[in-house]
Formats: C-alpha cells, structure tokens, sequence
C-alpha cells in the first residue's frame, strides 16, 4: 500500500498508511499477556472485550460511518519500503517521504506485525459485513518485545475521557453517529443541561460541570443529576419513561420530560427552601445520594398523579415525607443515620430511596 516514512529517535522507522480493516489481523497478531511453564511474561495485551467488540461492531454495521482512529502496530523489519521517485514539491518541509510499503501474509502467530493500540477495533473490523472500510495505521518497526511493551504502557497510561466532559459533550453531539451505549446518555444529559442554564429551572447555575474554570455557585455534580434522569428513564413506572417512545426524532419527547424535571423539582425546593441550593456539606438533599433518593420518589409520586399535574398537586405530595426527612440536621429514625453520615455509596442509597418510598407509602395508606 502506499504509505508516509519518516524517522524518529535513533534511526527508528515509522510508517503512516491507510489498510482495509479486514486486512489488519491477516497481517498482525495480538500478542496476549500471559506466562509460560517457567513462569516467564509473554506478550503484552489484555483479553478481549467483547461488549466493547460488540458496541464497534454496531456503529460499523451502520453503514457508512466516520472511523478516522489509528490502529498503532509494531512491525518486523521483514516489511519493506520503496521509496518514491522523482523530484519533491517546492516548499516540501522534508520530515517524511512517500513511496510502497509491502507487508508480507504469514500464519497466525508469525505474522509480520503486532497490535500495540487498537485490539478491540481490530478485531471487530474483522467481524463486520463490509470489510473493506479504509483505515489509518501508524507502524513503527521493531521486532523487540520490550519496546513493544514500552509503547503499549504509553498509549493507555492516559486515563478515559472523564464520565463529566461526556456528559458535557454529548448534548452537542450527532446521536445517530454514537454508539448505543452513549445514545442512551445523550437525552439525560442535555435535559441536565437545559436544567442548568434554564433561568425558570430550578437547578439553574446549580450544576458543576466539566469546562467550569472559576469559582460558581454550583453545588450539584452533573453525574448524578443524569442518573436521576437515565434511572427515570429506563424504570418502566418511571415519571420519564412514558415520554422515551415519544418524538420525530427517536429522542422520545424531550419537552415533555424537561416539563415533568421542572414541575417536580421546583416542587422540592419550595418544601425544602433551607436545604435548596446548599454545599452538599450542609445540606444532603443536594448531595448525589439526596438527590438520587428523591429522583426515585418522583417515580412514586407520578404513579398517583397525571403527567400534567400542577406544581402545587406535585408540592402536596412532596410534603407528605416532609416530616420524615432529616436533609441538614437530626438524625433519619428509620436509617439510624445522622444527616450528615449519609454518603454515596450504593447501601447508603438504596437505603435512603426505600425511606422516603416508605414513608410516602405509609402517608397513603396508614396503618389503622
């Protein structure tokens, strides 16, 4: 194929060319980490992940998509360069020359080439219907298994993009263009957004997000302000979840939940007015397990009332825990919690939300 040769370090060879993604495992082996009889370290790459696999084999199945990721291989030296001929263009900076790069096709596990970056890519281009998409690969030539490993350890020490700047980031993104498991945060987080820029919203510049650079009044972390919502969503008796199906756009009805967020959660800060808007040290209804209790007590409220329910209807129903809630001093009777022991941990939240449920329940249908 034609490829891009350039130099790096002390005469190392580096190669930029473009391969179908079917190509790649028919002339690269994944070298897995593993150990053999005498307890000697073999290879370098971490099992496969199949949902990962999967969730690349969807978007590819797509049709025709955006897959501009570089595959990073290590080649042996058995690859062979020829270098273009004729003159360069006037004004050519000189950092890399054109010309053929050939890679020959050997048996599995004497390939020519080894994945350093992109195992789970690999190998779903490989399983895909349409073979022949055109991807970037960047190959350096080194058959040395420590550099190998060197490299590897580089290009996956730097952390995941953090869960805040997706959540950020993907109001403003394609839908039809993610992969499934992020369509399904994309409504979530741009209703989260429309809460915290919404001057009716009560959540409005409450909510800390990932491109804050200065001091604000937010005191609500967006991650948990999402499940709220994503948590709604997929509850099939959720308060959200009959607005899912709902839209032209396969979005479902953004309005209509947006409608039902506001309604109930300036509800909540009119019962709650000296634990609204507080530094979750000082106030728990703001902190991710309060507001993870009460997202699951809007569910519970909404099975009693209409979609359409007023603030006031909502705000009565609301009031019925009231008494129960402990959000900035006491201590919770049912939990044996002080306010401020509550943290967010999974048993610490569950047992919030079955408090308030509980409580809500027994306003309903006291015991005689």
């Amino acid at each position: 194929m034609r490829a891009l040769h350039t130099t790096q370090g002390v005469g190392n060879d580096v190669y930029a060319f473009f391969i179908k993604g079917g190509d790649i495992v028919r002339v690269a082996d994944i070298s897995r980490i593993g150990r053999d009889a005498t307890d000697t370290l073999k290879g370098f790459q971490r099992p496969e992940i199949r949902e990962h696999v999967k969730g690349i084999v969807e978007y590819l199945s797509r049709g025709e998509v955006l897959f501009p990721n570089a595959i990073i291989l290590a080649l042996s030296p058995d690859v062979k360069f020829a270098a273009s001929r004729g003159s360069r263009p006037t004004g050519d900076a000189r950092v890399s020359e054109s010309g053929t790069l050939t890679l020959p096709i050997y048996d599995e596990g004497q390939r020519v080439a080894w994945i350093v970056d992109g195992q789970q890519r690999s190998i779903a281009l490989s399983q895909v219907k349409h073979r022949d998409l055109a991807v970037p690969v960047i190959g350096f030539v080194s058959d040395k298994l420590s550099v190998q490993r060197e490299q590897f350890i580089l290009v996956n020490k730097a952390k995941p993009l953090p869960t805040r700047l997706i959540n950020e980031l993907l109001p403003e993104t394609d839908a039809i263009a993610l992969p499934r498991d992020l369509v399904a945060r994309k409504v979530p987080a741009e209703l989260v957004n429309l809460l915290n820029q919404d001057p009716a919203s009560p959540f409005h510049r409450l909510v800390r997000r990932a491109s804050d650079r200065v001091a604000s009044d937010a005191v609500i972390t967006d991650t948990a302000l999402v499940s709220v919502v994503k948590n709604s969503m997929s509850n099939p008796l959720g308060a959200l979840a009959p607005f899912k199906s709902i839209g032209r756009d396969g979005n479902g009805d953004v309005e209509g939940m947006y409608r039902i967020l506001t309604t109930y959660w300036s509800a909540v800060k009119t019962v709650f007015p000296d634990s609204w808007g507080k530094d979750p040290k000082h106030s728990r209804l703001m902190h991710s397990a309060g507001l993870l209790a009460m997202g699951l007590l809007m569910d519970a409220i909404y099975a009693r009332l209409a979609p359409d329910a007023d603030m006031e209807a909502v705000r009565h129903e609301i009031q019925k825990v009231a008494p129960a809630c402990r959000w900035t001093k006491g201590t919770w009777e049912t939990l044996g919690l002080a306010w401020n022991e509550i943290q967010n941990t999974p048993q610490h939240v569950k047992k919030l939300q079955d408090a308030l449920v509980r409580a809500y329940a027994v306003s309903n249908y006291p015991r005689k």
